[in-house]
This record gives C-alpha cells, sequence and structure tokens, in this order.
C-alpha cells in the first residue's frame, strides 16, 4: 500500500473520530474525550508516517 494512501485513511479516520467526539460531548463527555484522543493519536500517526 503507498504511503500516501495510509497517510490520508489516517487522516479521515482522524476526520470520523473528531466528528463522533463533537457529536457526544452533551450525551458523554468520557467518550468524547476518550474519542479526541483517539482522533489525536490518528494524526499524530498521519504526521509520523508521512
Amino acid at each position: 500500500m503507498p504511503s500516501e494512501v495510509v497517510v490520508v485513511a489516517l487522516i479521515a479516520l482522524a476526520g470520523i473520530l473528531v466528528g463522533g467526539a463533537y457529536t457526544t460531548w452533551k450525551n458523554s463527555r468520557v467518550a468524547a474525550v476518550v474519542l479526541a484522543v483517539l482522533a489525536l493519536l490518528a494524526l499524530g500517526g498521519a504526521i509520523a508516517w508521512y
């Protein structure tokens, strides 16, 4: 798999996780924080992979 595909996939995953964190913020702040941390990890992985 080309390197660019992995980077784009990780950025897309981070975007989905940020959207999930934003959506769940009013209902469950703990779950939203967990999703936000996972999004940061995915974005960090994309930056490291690049």
